[in-house]
């Protein structure tokens, strides 16, 4: 069986620390750099579709002086035989 020696143990800490605090001090200096990047894609992302929204509803207006009504269906089925009322009373 194999025993940890005190060297070991100790390069082992201090890869972990330098490792932790590396990646700590590079997400300083480049997260804000990513986040504005990422803030700015999504922008012209959402910039985009609304174009394309803007494009889809002009091009679905019908030519002016024309009238069209859309009447909704009226299939509303009700069913009157749900059953009985009861009405429960507190007891104490």
């Amino acid at each position: 069986m194999q025993e940890a020696s005190l060297s070991g143990v100790l390069k082992v800490i201090l890869i972990i620390l330098l490792i932790y605090y590396g990646i700590k001090i590079l997400t300083r200096l480049f997260g804000p750099l990513l986040l504005k990047y990422i803030t700015k894609k999504a922008g012209q992302k959402f910039q985009q579709q609304f174009q394309n929204f803007q494009n889809q509803d002009t091009s679905q207006k019908s030519p002016e002086g024309e009238v069209t009504i859309e009447k909704k269906s009226k299939s509303k089925s009700s069913n009157k035989d749900v059953g009985e009322y009861i009405d429960y009373e507190e007891i104490d």
